[in-house]
């Protein structure tokens, strides 16, 4: 809300510096530390975190091994295209509006996004006596789901799952379990086994080598580090002769960690090694809890579609 109405950072105009912005949110809606709101907005610039970052951010804004970004004096941001439809129409009063912390200025109590967000880009949070973890998905099997739920909203969770597969980490990642969705998108709760993507790609000499090219999104952050760290664990306790070399060649373009191989390993007992000794599968623990109305309510996929249609209802009829 602050980039958009207060500071005028739309995705069209120049990027401002974050140490604006963020002494902009701290003195007019959230008098808590600075490092709160700037991890927040970093982490909403980010590819890796984000499946559809709202943040345009430019310069150091961290990586996927876990850097720390620059600090808010040195980088820039406004913001994404996508985020301009997540504040469209604010002024039109379509949704209702609260005074701040000091009561000086008025500031929206939800914001009248276009895009299902809850389910696009997912949300992790915790609270006292109850946490939330939903996983992002797809925006253009989402918005499909929507038009199917429109059309016809007596649409079974099954049927809802011909648009949407799974979920879409921005990390990539191979769902083990394909046959538990139904059950999590039904009841809103389950785990899913993500699975790293890992192929075998042939050298001179015979040899081989296996790359991974996308990873479980639990394993963003220290993770990676941890990963080559346990592969080599596995080699200098010999539980494995096959690997010759680690090597992490991931860069702007994607994920790249490769392992090579001596002759004649037996590739798929090494895989099943390493997703059973590492964290290349790992679990993510599904809780699909939002507040309905003021009210914790975990919910199903049909459920959650259904409240953003009524959402998307009530703001046409407020802006018309």
């Amino acid at each position: 809300y602050d980039m958009s109405a207060e500071l005028n950072l739309y995705s069209d105009k120049p990027t401002r510096k974050s140490a604006r912005i963020v002494g902009d949110v701290l003195g007019k809606f959230h008098p808590h530390g600075d490092t709160s709101v700037y991890d927040a907005m970093v982490r909403l610039a980010q590819d890796w975190s984000m499946r559809y970052p709202l943040v345009d951010g430019q310069g150091n804004f961290g990586s996927m091994d876990g850097d720390s970004p620059a600090a808010m004096r040195y980088t820039e941001a406004r913001m994404k295209k996508i985020t301009d439809e997540v504040m469209a129409d604010i002024d039109k009063e379509t949704v209702d509006w609260t005074l701040n912390f000091d009561d000086t200025i008025p500031e929206p109590t939800v914001l009248p996004t276009k895009i299902p967000l809850l389910i696009v880009n997912g949300a992790s949070g915790i609270a006292v006596g109850m946490a939330t973890s939903i996983p992002p998905h797809n925006l253009s099997e989402v918005i499909d789901a929507v038009k199917a739920y429109i059309k016809n909203d007596s649409i079974t969770t099954k049927q809802l799952m011909k648009y949407i597969k799974g979920p879409d980490f921005p990390t990539g990642g191979i769902v083990v379990n394909k046959d538990d969705l139904i059950n999590i998108y039904e009841t809103g709760q389950g785990k899913i086994k993500v699975r790293g993507k890992v192929e075998t790609e042939e050298l001179k000499g015979g040899k081989k080598q296996l790359v991974i090219s996308e990873i479980p999104y639990t394993m963003i952050g220290a993770g990676i580090g941890k990963f080559l760290n346990d592969v080599a664990g596995l080699v200098e306790t010999k539980k494995t002769t096959d690997i010759t070399d680690i090597s992490n060649q991931s860069s702007k373009e994607g994920i790249r960690i490769v392992l090579e191989l001596k002759k004649g390993a037996d590739v798929e007992n090494l895989k099943n090694l390493l997703y059973k000794k590492t964290k290349l599968e790992d679990t993510f623990g599904v809780n699909m809890l939002a507040i309905v109305d003021g009210r914790p309510e975990t919910l199903g996929i049909k459920k959650i579609i259904e409240h953003h249609i009524n959402f998307q209802y009530e703001i046409a009829t407020r802006k018309y």
